[in-house]
């Protein structure tokens, strides 16, 4: 099954490029045949043309030459003998371009189509595979392993037609020749066979360690320079150095392993093909001695001898390619077999602008204990609603829950807008009604007004710069030499903290949704900030239903309603006014963020 799977997916991944390696393989066979001519061709000219012993060449070579004139008078103009060879050289020459022109453009379509795939596919996957996989290894996946699929393809597997041409011609014309000494050339090949793929195993297992501890490495490597500023500022500098040492060490550790493997799997072949070489040569002389073969034959048998050793011993090669090329494959394969999120059949573009209801929603991440724990309450449409609660009590789970980046799974309540189930929601109509600001804003390494346009199909400067306004980042953008065509650094580094704040806002304001999350995100930005950009938003989107979750009681203050997490469990519900002096967690909070307390319990 796993081979057909994996058959399967190398075929879709070959679209385009099957006409280009069909060529490719036809070059080579002409160039096999191109190969086969040569020795005919000498041993014709030393036998026949100049030692004058009788031909037994197949019947419509025997016309050609006697139209020309026969041996002898071939023997005389040596000259037309040699330009058969030199006529043979230019059709392998001629051939030979076109292999390696069709080749390239074959192997390069493969893998513009491998990462064209590749990157749509992971596009398509649920957030949760995001977080169970380091993106270091997801690109190595991408990158090297796509290379060297891309190089067994094109080096190894084009080859196997021009190998088997080789090998079967070969053997025929040397049988023609002399049979006994071809069984002879033979007696090493099943050896050569067998230990190939003995050591299949072995190459395959070494490779596939080597490929997970590349992984591995580079997944380190881009945690760093992603966290450079964390690590810098902690002093961690030698603490990483060591780290990443190790694991270098680990990997070169294999990779020095996997060298004496292949060592002793090329010095075996090496041998094997010396001896059957040796074999050839020792006994073909005693034939040549004793009559039974003559010097042409002979010639022409060491020369196809050695086109039918290269194909024996590329057997080995290829296996070791192709062990190194089922891990990467396999790997290829991980990401392609993973299931992309999918919607329900009957899946409709509801309406958004109605009350959102969690009905009695309960939720646990894989593998973890149950986060959300019944949580039970409506938002009325066009209102806003503020999420208070502590580190780890659910607030973020229940956005991510809403926008389906998480499913909720069934028997574990519902969540529904405007009375419709968001399960029976087309995904990406309900993702572009709910505009969201994460906890932790993405910037792009691209230019403000990109940034902050990006998530419009069509953005006007027009809409930008309202946006940029709303959340109060206009006046910081214009005071940049660049304005709004300032390049922001990898990930916004070159902006504050309150400012990548502000733009995360104004990209959420661009689409102006029918809902907005904000997600703790006017945590980074001063008190009076933080007012200015929600009269801002009432002012212009005073008709969606805004979620404000925030530590923060002012930025709460206003809501229409106040839901209290604690643990996973809605503990208080209200308005700012009946929470303040209700005696529970947030009046608690209240006291401590307006001095009334000195110290928050």
């Amino acid at each position: 099954m796993k081979n057909k799977q994996t058959i399967s997916l190398l075929w879709r991944f070959l679209k385009g490029a099957k006409r280009y390696f069909l060529i490719t393989i036809l070059a080579a066979g002409i160039t096999a045949l191109a190969d086969m001519l040569q020795p005919q061709i000498i041993r014709a000219a030393i036998d026949c043309a100049l030692g004058g012993k009788e031909a037994d060449f197949p019947a419509f070579v025997m016309n050609a030459v006697d139209r020309i004139g026969g041996f002898a008078y071939l023997g005389q103009h040596l000259w037309i003998m040699a330009l058969a060879v030199l006529i043979v050289a230019l059709v392998q020459v001629v051939s030979q371009y076109t292999f390696r022109v069709f080749n390239t453009k074959a192997s390069e379509t493969l893998v513009k189509t491998m990462r064209d795939q590749l990157f749509s596919h992971i596009q398509h996957l649920p957030f949760s595979w995001h977080m169970k996989n380091r993106t270091g290894d997801i690109i190595q996946r991408c990158t090297s392993d796509i290379d060297t699929t891309k190089n067994f393809l094109s080096e190894q597997l084009t080859s196997v037609f021009r190998i088997a041409l080789l090998l079967i011609l070969s053997v025929a014309f040397m049988c023609s020749m002399h049979p006994l000494l071809t069984l002879i050339a033979m007696l090493p090949t099943p050896v050569i066979i067998l230990y190939s793929f003995r050591f299949h195993k072995k190459i395959h297992d070494g490779f596939e360690k080597c490929d997970e501890s590349e992984g591995k490495l580079s997944a380190m490597a881009q945690e760093n320079l992603t966290g450079v500023r964390v690590v810098r500022a902690f002093g961690r500098e030698r603490a990483e150095i060591e780290k990443f040492e190790k694991q270098n060490n680990d990997y070169t550790t294999l990779w020095e392993k996997m060298g004496k493997t292949l060592s002793r799997f090329w010095s075996i072949s090496d041998i094997l093909s010396g001896v059957q070489v040796m074999l050839v040569v020792i006994f073909g002389a005693v034939y040549c001695v004793r009559g039974s073969l003559l010097e042409g034959e002979y010639i022409s048998f060491i020369s196809y001898n050695a086109m039918m050793v290269w194909p024996i011993r590329q057997l080995g090669r290829m296996i070791s390619e192709l062990s190194k090329a089922g891990v990467s494959i396999d790997r290829v394969a991980y990401i392609m077999n993973s299931p992309v999120e999918q919607d329900a059949p009957d899946a409709i573009d509801a309406p958004m602008d109605g009350d959102i209801c969690f009905d009695h929603v309960s939720f646990a991440y894989e593998n973890s204990p149950e986060i959300l724990h019944d949580i039970h309450f409506t938002m009325k449409a066009g209102t806003t609603l503020g999420i208070l609660g502590g580190t780890g009590s659910g607030k973020s789970t229940l956005m991510l829950l809403l926008d389906k980046l998480y499913p909720l799974e069934e028997g574990c309540g519902r969540i529904t807008i405007g009375g419709t189930d968001i399960r029976k929601i087309r995904t990406g109509h309900l993702r572009q009604n709910i505009g969201m600001v994460l906890q932790e804003p993405y910037l792009f390494s691209r230019t403000i007004a990109e940034n902050i346009g990006i998530t419009s199909p069509e953005p006007d400067m027009e809409a930008i710069r309202a946006a940029a306004q709303a959340a109060a980042l206009d006046e910081s953008i214009n005071s940049f030499t660049a304005g709004y065509d300032t390049m922001v650094g990898e990930r916004g580094v070159t902006l504050s903290g309150g400012q990548k704040q502000r733009a995360a806002i104004a990209r959420m304001l661009v689409n102006d949704t029918p809902i907005m999350i904000f997600d703790d995100s006017l945590s980074a930005v001063d008190t009076e900030t933080d007012a200015k950009i929600r009269q801002a938003i009432e002012k212009r989107f005073g008709k969606a239903s805004v979620i404000l979750i925030s530590h923060r009681i002012t930025t709460l203050s206003a809501a229409d309603k106040i839901i209290v997490l604690d643990r996973g469990r809605i503990v208080e519900e209200g308005t700012h006014d009946t929470l303040k002096s209700a005696g529970g967690i947030y009046q608690k909070i209240y006291e401590a963020q307006s001095g009334i307390q000195e110290v928050c319990p």
